[in-house]
């Protein structure tokens, strides 16, 4: 491959490339494997850089593990607030949450935000919105966002910078040269967003705000002021599974309750009206299928007024969409709605004895992230983390993806391997048809892997792998191994010509 400046502009042969141009600097990779950097559609820089930077809760297997780790973290924590991520207790054999007293006394008095896996909840001690101290310290809806905007507006300004810089450097090391960003004001703030959008840094950032408006003026007027492309990403209609918010048209399997729906049809349907006819890209979070029956039949309504060309021009998208039917997949597919989805939740949570299973029964969560229902709609699909929800490991989420929990349900390699590239690239606006690949044109963004060989499951075999031999000219990859085998090693990263990541 042969590039100049920022741009490929030959692949072939290694003797004509070098006949071709007898000047240029040669750099022999040894055998690695060479492939379009991927792009990350959904991620939140700073509270993952505060995962790797503070208390990283994830695989923590009791109410008194939790504990024991926050009072070892506090012992040698010098933060105001104590933050941390990741637990999970869908896994611990006594599922009583600690107190705040506890949390208290773990911590040395300090006050404590220990967000759950899934970040819509959260442990929370001695800030507003916390429970009384002798009582459960989980804190969800209102109380969380109240909680959560606290414990942010205590981070300092250095705090902040080291979680960015940590999060973008993590994410370059994966192969990363691109993340969008889902903020909004009950994220991180406002503060969080511009000054993350100022960061220099070689992983490119493209924010989005996650904010309600009532019509184009209020629209143009908020991308000014915030900065974002676009009004969407983390846009709530609802919460998520693990905390019982999931806005659900049935009751869960383990509560009576079918959820919390943040924003009705109207107010959906206004925000998707604004954003067209403002130009811009509008977008939502939507896990429950209430949420999604909500969001399509808003669609459903501009459609019906500005007509289908008009919406499909501005690459509007929904965030997770978990839970969707094909009926409602090939609305979105005829309107250009963009999915953006995390396959790790499905290898994660999916799956007959998981946490889906759990919170749905069997049954319902089989139907989980349907992917190949996604695909075979024609709905065009972006594959990325939600980190810290989970990690950023783009080949895994390519695995998942492929080799999905509920048979049937998963994609092809090259789908799949195309979501996490050439869909995200487009998931954020760029639509010149050649981001994401090694074509000359394309950008000069590409990722150098370390790895002996790849592999993917035979059709129909998902427990199984075979050798997939693979022209590396193509660009496009084959699968490494998902059991046994870890993700191939990231050499360099390389973002319009320029290194971003060297090992």
């Amino acid at each position: 491959m042969a590039t100049d400046g920022d741009t490929v502009v030959w692949l072939g042969a290694d003797r004509p490339g070098r006949a071709l141009y007898p000047d240029a600097e040669v750099i022999d990779l040894a055998g690695a494997f060479v492939a379009p950097a991927f792009v990350d559609p959904h991620v939140h820089v700073t509270a993952l850089g505060l995962q790797l930077t503070g208390l990283d809760l994830t695989g923590v297997r009791s109410r008194a593990e939790l504990l024991l780790e926050l009072r070892e973290y506090a012992a040698r924590a010098t933060d105001a607030v104590l933050f941390g991520q990741g637990w999970d207790d869908t896994e611990w054999p006594d599922r009583t949450p600690p107190t705040g007293a506890e949390l208290t006394a773990a911590a040395a008095g300090r006050p404590v935000y220990l967000t759950r896996v899934d970040v819509h909840s959260a442990l929370v001690a001695g800030l507003p919105g916390a429970p009384p101290a002798t009582e459960s310290a989980v804190v969800c809806r209102a109380a969380h966002h109240d909680a959560r905007a606290a414990a942010h507006a205590r981070l300092t300004a250095e705090q902040r910078d080291r979680a960015r810089r940590a999060a973008l450097d993590h994410a370059a090391a994966r192969g990363v040269a691109a993340v969008h960003e889902c903020a909004g004001p009950q994220i991180a703030g406002r503060d969080d967003l511009r000054e993350l959008l100022a960061l220099q840094h070689g992983v490119d950032v493209r924010g989005y705000w996650g904010e309600a408006v009532t019509d184009p003026e209020q629209a143009r007027t908020l991308i000014d002021e915030t900065g974002a492309a676009g009004l969407a990403g983390d846009l709530f209609v609802d919460g998520s599974l693990g905390s019982h918010t999931a806005w659900l048209r049935e009751p869960y399997a383990d509560t009576p309750d079918t959820g919390t729906a943040y924003l009705d049809v109207a107010t959906i349907t206004a925000h998707i009206r604004a954003c067209t006819l403002a130009g811009t890209q509008a977008g939502f979070h939507a896990i429950g299928d209430a949420a999604v029956d909500a969001v399509v039949a808003g669609f459903g309504r501009v459609v019906a007024e500005l007509g289908g060309p008009a919406v499909a021009a501005r690459g509007h998208r929904i965030e997770h969409l978990e839970m969707i039917d094909a009926e409602c997949a090939g609305k979105l597919a005829a309107w250009g709605v963009i999915a953006s989805v995390q396959p790790g939740f499905d290898a994660g949570w999916g799956g007959p004895d998981g946490m889906y299973a759990a919170r749905l029964g069997p049954q319902r969560a089989a139907a989980m992230n349907p992917f190949a229902t996604l695909a075979a709609a024609g709905v065009p699909m972006a594959i990325g983390s939600d980190a810290p929800v989970t990690p950023i490991r783009p080949w895994a989420a390519v695995r998942a993806a492929v080799r999905h929990r509920t048979p049937g349900s998963g994609i092809s390699p090259r789908a799949a391997f195309a979501a996490a590239t050439r869909g995200a690239w487009r998931a954020g606006g760029v639509r010149d048809g050649v981001a994401g690949t090694l074509v000359p044109g394309a950008p000069a963004s590409y990722a150098v892997w370390a790895v002996d060989r790849f592999a993917t499951p035979e059709p129909g075999r998902a427990g199984r792998a075979q050798r997939w031999s693979t022209d590396p000219r193509s660009g496009v990859p084959a699968l490494p191994q998902l059991d046994g085998v870890a993700d191939p090693i990231c050499l360099r990263t390389v973002h319009h010509g320029v290194v971003i990541h060297d090992r």
